[in-house]
């Protein structure tokens, strides 16, 4: 009967409301909210979490989303998000809702709406409203929101006593306003301050004070003024710190140092700071038992004799990341492998005097390792890859980047030895073909994952294999200019769960491959053909007849492809969120059906 909550009248309150919050997919909660008044007040009741843009009348647009969702504890706000603004705080009308980008800086006009709207960036007004409207306010999230100042934050920090991760990436913030944060958020666990140029020593110093009891991962990334004083103040204060994030050009031995003999529990590490050297992580392997993952990016003055320090001090490390450490040698990775056994990920980037010994060491003595990433090893030849997959065999995911002495022998080794691939990733390794994926194929059943590209010695024969001996979910072949019609169809026969296809500057690629496509994957969510001079309009009209769930669509430089053809795929998809293509391909009709969907590569100056 109209107006009666009739529906499911026999469940509680409290059950509904659990099995609301087990759906991940916000078109499902909305369509819930939709059924009666009961599921819509039950809907706003099971919503912990906003993901929100900034406005430019903020205090009325988070009073109005506070009214309505009274149990929010996590808020997420991004002034790169565009956002859908009431306009009124009555009842909603069609014509009251309107979209505003976070570039447009211009009042809108008054014809649709009551009063112009001054700008469209969160400031301190907002932030106050917004520590009104949720008090009990768990994690905040402000990204690149710069209009805000220490008075906005001072405010937020005195109402939301709860809080317990804070993250003010991009926000030109001051010490005034951090240290009423350490002040007042007791509870605080996680801060970010990344690109907070505004800070000094003076606001970290009364942070850490303030709330290093409670805190537990800190990240401190490209603020110009924070130097080894802030370092020491965590050290001397945050004794229970577990994780730590630093990139600075400014911080010096001497803060790691104070961070090494303070924080014991420290498990992450992560470090881009030219000035550190072997002596902060000699401390570190010696003071850090507990250390689990250790990221050391672009250290110019680090050499192998803080790497085994690390091996013989953190028994514990899993995951181990070194990128562009130029002195770095195999004696280094040689002592991480001798003493931290339990290693599962390892990313070597850019690192020119790390060779085969070093990965062969990893090898033998890594047997749990999971992840393996070699990008730009120059001085990597098969003989590395295969000591790994002799032992490694629970290793599911093998990225390779511009490694020009790896081919297929190792991957043949990898095939063999390391049955439990799930992702395989490929990129410019030019001695790598048709023989290595034909392995992969014929031994790695789980492989879900694959992509292989400007990889211009693998054509058809290594994709056939794939589509016969494995289950695809996602595969990148851009650049393999071998691959055609024949190793599509193979793939689009053998792998029905196809959800993302990249298939771009595949000049032998036609319509053949774009009908068996639409037979044999429906799943299909997202595809690139760019590039693809030989694809037609017929051939898009057989994909998308049966790719109804495509999301993305990118078709340019495809000169096959006409404005009928993208009109097909507007009106084939209605599900389709982005589609990439010349403006001019792009008719009056499509433009008014499918407007906000289309991005153009090329637009009018």
């Amino acid at each position: 009967m109209r107006g009666h909550a009739w529906i499911n009248t026999i469940l509680p309150d409290e059950l509904i409301i659990e099995i609301f919050r087990c759906l991940d997919s916000k078109l499902s909660r909305d369509a819930c909210s939709l059924v009666c008044k009961r599921w819509l007040k039950l809907e706003r009741l099971s919503r912990t979490t906003l993901r929100i843009g900034a406005t430019g009348s903020p205090e009325l647009f988070v009073h109005l989303l506070a009214r309505r969702f009274v149990n929010i504890r996590n808020v997420h706000i991004d002034e790169r998000l565009a956002i859908s603004l009431p306009l009124h705080s009555g009842r909603r009308r069609r014509n009251e809702v309107m979209c505003l980008p976070f570039n447009s800086h211009h009042a809108t006009d008054n014809t649709g709406a009551e009063g112009a709207l001054e700008s469209s960036y969160l400031s301190d007004a907002g932030l106050i409203a917004l520590s009104v409207g949720f008090p009990n306010l768990e994690k905040l999230s402000l990204i690149w929101c710069s209009n805000i100042s220490s008075q906005g934050l001072t405010s937020l920090a005195e109402k939301c006593r709860f809080l317990k991760s804070l993250d003010l990436q991009g926000c030109y913030v001051g010490d005034q306003g951090v240290a009423a944060v350490g002040e007042f958020c007791k509870q605080l666990e996680d801060v970010n301050l990344r690109f907070c140029e505004g800070l000094t020593d003076t606001g970290l110093v009364e942070l850490a004070r303030g709330c290093g009891k409670s805190l537990k991962t800190f990240g401190i990334t490209a603020c110009a003024k924070i130097t080894d004083v802030s370092l020491e103040a965590v050290g001397m204060h945050c004794k229970y710190l577990e994780s730590l994030s630093l990139d600075s050009e400014i911080i010096h031995n001497k803060g790691v140092l104070s961070v090494a003999q303070g924080c014991p529990l420290l498990k992450v590490l992560k470090l881009q700071c030219t000035n550190v050297t072997d002596e902060a992580l000699v401390a570190v392997g010696s003071l850090c038992p507990s250390l689990e993952l250790l990221a050391l990016y672009s250290f110019q003055e680090f050499t192998d004799k803080g790497l085994r320090a690390i091996g013989v001090g953190c028994k514990k490390l899993k995951n181990l990341t070194l990128s562009d450490c130029y002195f770095l040698s195999d004696i280094g990775l040689d002592a991480v492998a001798a003493g931290c056994k339990g290693l599962t990920h390892l990313e070597v980037n850019g690192c020119h005097n790390i060779g085969s010994l070093g990965l062969e060491s990893i090898g033998k003595s890594c047997h749990q390792l999971t992840e393996l990433a070699l990008l730009y090893c120059q001085k990597i030849v098969n003989s590395g890859l295969l000591g790994i997959g002799q032992s490694c065999k629970f290793l599911q995911a093998l990225h390779l980047v511009d490694c020009s002495r790896i081919g297929d022998e190792a991957i043949c080794g990898i095939a063999k030895g390391c049955r439990n691939l799930k992702k395989l990733h490929i990129r410019r390794c030019y001695e790598i073909g048709d023989a290595g994926i034909v392995a992969i194929g014929e031994n790695c059943q789980f492989l879900t994952d694959l992509s292989l590209r400007f990889c211009d010695r693998v054509g058809d024969e290594g994709l056939i294999a794939i589509g016969k001996g494995c289950s695809l979910h996602q595969l990148n072949v851009s650049g393999c200019h071998r691959i055609g019609d024949v190793g599509l169809v193979a793939i689009a026969r053998g792998c029905p769960q196809l959800s993302y296809l990249d298939v771009s500057v595949l000049e032998n690629l036609g319509d053949m491959a774009m009908a068996e496509l639409g037979e044999g994957c429906p799943l299909l969510k997202d595809i690139v053909l760019s590039h693809c001079h030989q694809i037609t309009d017929a051939g898009l009209m057989h994909l998308v007849k049966r790719c109804t769930m495509l999301d993305s669509c990118q078709m340019v430089y495809c000169p096959g492809i006409t404005a009928a053809g993208v009109a097909t795929v507007v009106s084939s998809c209605p599900s389709v969120k982005k589609i990439l293509v010349e403006k001019w391909k792009v008719s009056e009709r499509t433009k008014r059906r499918a407007g906000s969907v289309i991005s153009y590569l090329c637009v009018d100056l």
